[in-house]
């Protein structure tokens, strides 16, 4: 059974920094590629990043050079730097993994349970 775990969320200042883990069990994390989504109150889901199984990655223009994805596939862990932070993104964070090894298309329903961003002074 696939099971992510997120955790690293918090409460910080607008500017200030958070960094996000996902554990991963259940599948063969090295051979999918892995994403970080999010949704805001009231809002859809929003990619926000995605590294496949080579290590290539890729960021929603809303967070390109201020979020940082990474993989540690020794440990089956998903990072997710976050710097610079805004107000506007505040929100649940989750991690997905590929809907099959061939793809990076990530499957909403392997999320976990997420973990909080609240960005606020």
């Amino acid at each position: 059974e696939v099971q992510l775990v997120e955790s690293g969320g918090g409460l910080v200042e607008p500017g200030g920094s958070l960094t996000l883990s996902c554990a991963a069990s259940g599948f063969t994390f090295r051979l999918y590629g892995m994403s970080w989504v999010r949704q805001a109150p009231g809002k859809g889901l929003e990619w926000v990043s995605s590294i496949n199984s080579g290590g290539g990655t890729t960021y929603a223009d809303s967070v390109k050079g201020r979020f940082t994805i990474s993989r540690d596939n020794a440990k089956n862990t998903l990072y997710l730097q976050l710097t610079s932070l805004k107000t506007e993104d505040t929100a649940m964070y989750f991690c997905a993994k590929a809907r099959s090894v061939y793809s990076n298309a990530f499957d909403p329903n392997s999320r976990g349970q997420g973990t909080q961003v609240t960005v606020s002074s």
